[in-house]
């Protein structure tokens, strides 16, 4: 097999500015560029009519995510925060030194906190999920950086 490696992971935003924000102040992620695309080329490799992109990467560690928005098609909601046994992407993943305050600056900036997740351990936080303000399902979790790993007890 000839995979290179991961480029990005793409999540669709109903507000592109305000999800913008949330992913940089909330969660530390740095905006690395900006793309707009649009016309039948845009439509075909997007499969969506009236198929205008518009886009924002932003890098956290070697990670980079893709908040695509799009102005014309719009997007389709889903259940809210989605489950996680639905087929297909459930969530996204970040080692925290503390989730407790992430989860509140998350809060602060439009999220949830998804408060019946919460997995503790002696009164201390090790893990649970919040999500973003359209959402998508974040993990929170406190480890000693195994990934794979159960958070750290």
């Amino acid at each position: 097999m000839n995979t290179h490696q991961l480029t990005h992971i793409g999540i669709c935003v109903s507000k592109l500015e305000r999800s913008v924000q949330f992913y940089r102040d909330a969660l530390g992620f740095e905006e690395v560029s900006r793309l707009q695309m649009q016309g039948a080329i845009t439509e075909r490799l997007l499969d969506i009519a009236g198929g205008e992109l518009q886009a924002v990467y932003l890098k956290l560690g070697g990670t980079v995510i893709e908040l695509l928005y799009y102005p014309a098609a719009g997007h389709i909601a889903v259940d809210v925060p989605r489950p996680m046994n639905r087929l297909g992407l459930s969530h996204i993943s970040l080692t925290v030194a503390d989730p407790d305050a992430v989860a509140q600056a998350i809060a602060h900036s439009g999220g949830t906190i998804l408060e019946q997740t919460r997995f503790a351990h002696e009164g201390v936080t090790r893990a649970l999920f919040v999500t973003d303000p359209d959402g998508m399902r974040i993990e929170l979790v406190r480890s000693a950086g195994n990934i794979g790993a159960a958070p750290d007890t």
